[in-house]
């Protein structure tokens, strides 16, 4: 499974600079858990955090300068810091499976001469097989949208080191680039490509990960156009669909009804123990069926609610019934998601149901059969309560007036309370896990 060990954010919105987990500048830190929650008070950056893996898919599915005007973000000058200097920048440390080496993937937006974003820097870093130390070998260089590439996957024959580096000395002339660079940045081939991009405002991974010759380029893209990042509204998921079965939910739940003839169509047997899954955990539903329309063909969910003789259909049930069912439905996924992002599920949820809810998502993170890796923002303490301190970062505002992150682990006082047997969510309620 691809997991994010670590990611950097600068000047986006509130996030000045802060990193979460592991860098390959920052081999000390420990990585970031299979599941990752961030928790703190209102105002302090929680929505800028969930919204900028979202901007980093955007940026890849629509180019950086619709991606700075998508989902009401308002524009270049309105999610850059205030005041800041520079771009904004993304790192993001990732691996392509447990025995992969871990692949950096660097991004600077700015404002070009006409005022209008563009990708002003981008790189893709990878250590070499057998480099345990120094700095990773950059197989994706692109500055002002020029740049070089290396073909192949990083399996190639051995070189001469000498006509190597002669080689890349002049690439790196011609482009304008650092000369210097030439001993961190060797390849096991030498396979290189000289590349123009003919439009600065879309991502160089994006058009390179197309050509079959660069698979390490399109392993990230496909890894980062896979995240699903929830805008889930409980009356979307209400309305009936009217198209046929879809594999996957989408980011809204509005194609709930579609996803459930998918699983009754291509997976019956799986799917009836995860209606009776489902049903288990919700309080005051004794089951949860199917009824199919002869005359439209849409398939309607039933639920059975306690105390009632007649079964409601999922446009009577309550927001917190279809949210619980529309994220129990998702984890259960055949092929889920590599990395999925949740902002604040307890909203609309009985209190006592939140526990439950965040050990299903770490069933899934940490499942053998290999789900997704879990994001979540949060601000309740019954969700924080199931969590360990290793898994809990802390987001809060700094004098300036930007956000800061630590993770809960790296207070020992803390670390020795869970271990006594105190839950992590009564003590952000009680205060213990305020800066102090």
């Amino acid at each position: 499974m691809a997991m994010i060990q670590g990611i950097r954010i600068k000047n986006f919105k509130g996030l000045k600079q802060i990193t979460l987990g592991k860098l390959w500048s920052a081999q000390n830190t420990d990585s970031l858990t299979p599941m990752t929650v961030v928790i703190g008070k209102n105002g302090v950056g929680k929505s800028s955090l969930f919204d900028a893996f979202g901007f980093l898919a955007d940026c890849l599915r629509m180019g950086v300068e619709e991606a700075c005007d998508a989902r009401g973000r308002g524009g270049y000058e309105k999610i850059h810091s205030q005041g800041q200097e520079g771009g904004i920048e993304f790192e993001i440390y990732y691996k392509q499976d447990g025995n992969a080496r871990p692949i950096t993937f660097e991004l600077e937006i700015d404002l070009d001469s006409d005022n209008r974003p563009y990708v002003k820097r981008e790189r893709l870093r990878q250590r070499r097989r057998g480099q345990d130390y120094g700095r990773p070998f950059s197989f994706l260089i692109l500055n002002e949208g020029k740049g070089i590439v290396w073909k192949g996957d990083a399996e190639g024959r051995q070189v001469d080191e000498a006509t190597e580096d002669a080689k890349l000395r002049d690439l790196l002339e011609l482009l304008g680039l650092d000369k210097n660079s030439t001993n961190s940045e060797r390849e096991e081939s030498t396979e290189t490509e000289v590349v123009e991009l003919t439009d600065k405002r879309r991502l160089g991974i994006a058009t390179l990960a197309s050509l079959k010759q660069h698979p390490r380029i399109s392993a990230f893209r496909d890894f980062v156009e896979s995240w699903y990042l929830s805008y889930f509204t409980p009356d979307a998921a209400r309305s009936i669909a009217r198209s046929g079965p879809q594999r996957h939910l989408n980011i809204h739940g509005d194609n709930l009804s579609n996803v459930v003839q998918f699983m009754e169509r291509d997976h019956p047997k799986r799917f009836q123990a995860v209606l009776n899954q489902i049903a288990s955990k919700i309080p005051g539903i004794g089951k949860i069926s199917t009824y199919r329309d002869e005359i439209s063909k849409n398939l309607y969910l039933l639920f059975e609610n306690q105390g009632f003789s007649k079964p409601f259909s999922q446009m009577q049930m309550s927001d917190g019934t279809l949210k619980v069912f529309a994220y129990l439905l998702l984890l259960e996924d055949p092929s889920p998601p590599p990395f999925l992002c949740i902002e604040e599920p307890e909203n609309g949820l009985y209190h006592k149901l939140l526990e439950t809810l965040a050990q299903e998502f770490r069933k899934h993170a940490t499942g053998r059969k290999g789900g997704s890796q879990v994001f979540i923002t949060t601000h309740q303490p019954y969700f924080v309560d199931a969590l360990n301190p290793d898994e809990v970062w802390i987001l809060e505002k700094g004098e300036d007036g930007f956000s800061t992150i630590r993770r809960a682990s790296d207070d020992q006082l803390v670390e020795n309370m869970v271990a006594e047997g105190l839950p992590l969510g009564s003590l952000w309620y009680s205060d213990y896990l305020d800066a102090r």
